[in-house]
């Protein structure tokens, strides 16, 4: 829950100004916005809390990595129903490399990186409402020629798995890859590794679920009795992850693990005092910069405050989460395919900003 780094210079960020050479009550004016400058959002992320000098400011913002989007997808790009201009359209990606820190979280040897979590989350023009529609990444999808990191071209290719798309070319074709499936035209990008959700979940001091179904995932070593439970990072990580041992094992009942967990999170944070607490507000945001991979124009901690301020209305229970109606694929059961006409349905309602119907809310295919 990480790629091309392709940021603003630093002087563009945070001013050319030495905290040296700044007046006193201009310091002071700094220091009083700044502990109010980050907390955490929504994705998995919401910022909104702080650092507590020019220094922590300059730091944090470092940290930030940028993908520009814009320019490697160029403009064959979904337009903006005019109906839903000021809505906001995020996809949220988590990082299932095994690279570097993130195999120490993992025992089982994975060559390579996947998209193990993919959402598209719809924010309302009103920015009160907000809906999480997931992609399972069993998902067979036509992937379009994109462009590599390294600027070298990956030609088409069909009935690819959604998840392969990510280690194939990287998260801005993931995007081209959603926007060609929807027709919904992505604003931004949020992508965070998976070392940095476990440290995210235990700075907050852990997270409550419900656990409705026992989990017994004997491949993994993860086992929850039903009940709720207040989880560790480490533990976390084992819930989004896990699919052996619940319900039929497949990657449609991992997503609605998934899915619980956001909105506990989201919870959380939303509940937790990070204003009066600068120290703890500050350990966070050092987490979340760090893992955190956004889409140029976010990739700077002011742009991502004001994204996280954007969001104060809406209320992390009343997220809605949907999952993309799919339905087992005739040539390969292990693989599902998009149900028509319902996820067209969806993905109309989410370009015109309209409630989702229905119909569009029920998958074929599903984790029994």
């Amino acid at each position: 829950m990480a790629e091309a780094m392709s940021s603003a210079d630093e002087d563009g960020r945070a001013g050319s100004s030495s905290p040296g050479t700044v007046p006193a009550l201009r310091r002071a004016s700094v220091r009083r916005r700044t502990l109010r400058i980050l907390g955490i959002g929504c994705a998995v992320v919401l910022l909104g809390a702080a650092g507590t000098g020019w220094w922590m400011y300059r730091g944090l913002d470092s940290n930030i990595k940028g993908v520009d989007i814009d320019r490697a997808l160029g403009d064959n790009r979904p337009e903006k129903a005019p109906a839903a201009l000021q809505a906001t359209d995020i996809l949220v990606l988590g990082s299932d490399s095994r690279a570097g820190d993130n195999a120490e979280l993992d025992s089982g040897a994975v060559s390579g990186a996947r998209s193990d979590t993919a959402l598209v989350l719809h924010v309302s023009e009103k920015r009160s409402e907000a809906v999480a529609v997931s992609i399972p990444r069993d998902t067979l999808v036509d992937r379009p020629s994109c462009t590599r990191g390294n600027g070298t071209e990956l030609g088409p290719a069909t009935r690819v798995m959604f998840n392969s798309v990510y280690s194939a070319a990287g998260s801005a074709c993931v995007v081209k890859t959603v926007e060609q499936m929807s027709g919904v035209r992505i604003d931004h990008l949020l992508e965070i590794d998976f070392v940095g959700f476990k440290e995210l979940v235990d700075d907050i001091g852990g997270v409550t679920v419900d656990v409705r179904e026992p989990i017994h995932d004997t491949k993994g070593g993860f086992t929850l009795d039903a009940g709720t439970h207040r989880l560790n990072g480490a533990d976390s990580l084992k819930f989004v992850r896990t699919r052996y041992g619940y319900r039929d094992g497949s990657d449609l009942g991992r997503i609605g693990l998934q899915q619980q967990f956001l909105t506990a999170l989201l919870s959380e944070v939303k509940k937790q005092d990070l204003l009066g607490n600068p120290v703890k507000s500050y350990r966070i945001a050092q987490s979340m910069t760090k893992a955190l991979t956004t889409d140029s124009e976010l990739a700077s901690l002011t742009a991502l405050v004001d994204f996280g301020r954007s969001m104060n209305g809406i209320d992390p229970g009343s997220l809605e989460t949907v999952m993309l109606p799919v339905k087992y694929d005739k040539a390969d059961p292990n693989r599902v395919v998009a149900a028509e006409p319902r996820a067209s349905e969806l993905w109309e309602a989410i370009r015109q900003d309209a409630a989702i119907p229905a119909s569009a809310k029920k998958s074929p295919a599903s984790a029994g």
